[in-house]
């Protein structure tokens, strides 16, 4: 999956201008209940303004508060301004980008808006993978990492008639064992499904429901 399957586009996006007001900002900020904003010079992306950035920035002025809010704009204090996507990125590279930041701006190769990857929607993904949103049955396991291994996996499962709501790997770089989590669909025939994957060379670690 890439950057720009999850991006929100720029008309779904709040922004500012680069001469509004940080007052501006901040109540846009605060009505719309987001964390950060895009700060544009009409369509250029020019850098990204956050709540924090505004509350850093005022403590560090020993300005009036009135003063700085209003005769401040938006450009003056805009971070990010060369850290952006352009969408073509794999977006499991994004969770380290806004692991301390709340959104990136995508831009096309003029700097054009296109627009944003937020925190929230890159943490949704990754709970879409581990299948968090649906219920079912959740079987952790480990195999002997042999070619067939998940083809194997998915022949009994396919007996079974399971449902796979989501499966996910891991240890990708051990050439002995892998550990495997696969959530379906909770039926009568789990026990009979569980006992075919140790029978079929499946270690079982785990089964929880929710």
């Amino acid at each position: 999956m890439f950057v720009k399957s999850i991006m929100i586009p720029k008309f779904n996006c709040f922004v500012v201008q680069h001469d509004d007001s940080l007052q501006t900002a901040l109540n846009m900020l605060e009505s719309k209940k987001v964390d950060g904003l895009p700060v544009l010079k009409d369509e250029e992306y020019v850098g990204i303004i956050t709540r924090f950035g505004i509350y850093e920035n005022f403590f560090n002025s020993h300005t009036p508060k009135e003063e700085f809010l209003n005769e401040r704009r938006a450009v003056d204090i805009a971070t990010h301004q060369d850290n952006y996507l352009q969408g073509h990125e794999i977006f499991e590279h994004t969770l380290l980008e806004l692991k301390d930041f709340p959104l990136l701006a995508v831009v096309d190769e003029n700097r054009k808006f296109l627009g944003v990857v937020t925190r929230y929607d890159v943490l949704e993904q990754f709970q879409s993978a581990f299948g968090m949103n649906k219920p079912g049955v959740r079987i952790a396991f480990t195999s002997v990492e042999t070619e067939g291994r998940i083809a194997r996996l998915a022949e009994i499962a396919h007996h079974f008639h399971e449902h796979i709501i989501s499966l996910v790997t891991f240890d990708e770089t051990d050439k002995l064992v892998r550990r495997i989590v696969m959530k379906v669909e909770k039926k009568p025939n789990i026990e009979k499904f569980t006992k075919k994957l140790e029978d079929s060379g499946f270690r079982i670690l785990d089964i929880q429901e929710d």
